[in-house]
């Protein structure tokens, strides 16, 4: 089993920060990717930022220069750093990581999610 817990959540004032953590524990044989996902009420899941194994990092275009995404890959952890925060950066956020876990003698990959964090930007 793997399980991803994310902390950092809470209420901030607009132009604010927040980091949001992630740590994914269990029987974790290697981790590919690692991101965050957002849902706003009334709207789609949508992806905010993913940082794939050799390091590389994908953003929305919504928080391109504002939120910078970082993993520890010792610590199995991926990190969120939201500068200069928007009310419309109001969501629950959603840590996700393609993980490969052992499962007996075998090996399977398989998208987990943790259980989301809630960021609210007051105007």
């Amino acid at each position: 089993q793997v399980q991803l817990v994310e902390f950092g959540g809470g209420l901030v004032q607009a132009g604010g920060s927040l980091r949001l953590s992630c740590v994914a524990s269990g029987s974790i044989f290697s981790i590919s990717a690692m991101g965050w996902y957002r849902q706003a009420p009334g709207k789609q899941r949508e992806l905010v930022a993913v940082c794939i194994g050799g390091g590389s990092t994908n953003y929305a275009d919504s928080v391109k220069g504002r939120f910078t995404i970082s993993r520890d890959n010792a610590k199995n952890t991926v990190y969120l750093q939201m500068n200069s925060l928007k009310p419309e950066d109001t969501a629950v956020y959603y840590c996700n990581a393609d993980v490969t876990a052992y499962r007996g003698i075998y090996k399977s990959s398989d998208v987990y999610w943790g259980q989301g964090t809630q960021v609210t930007v007051s105007s």
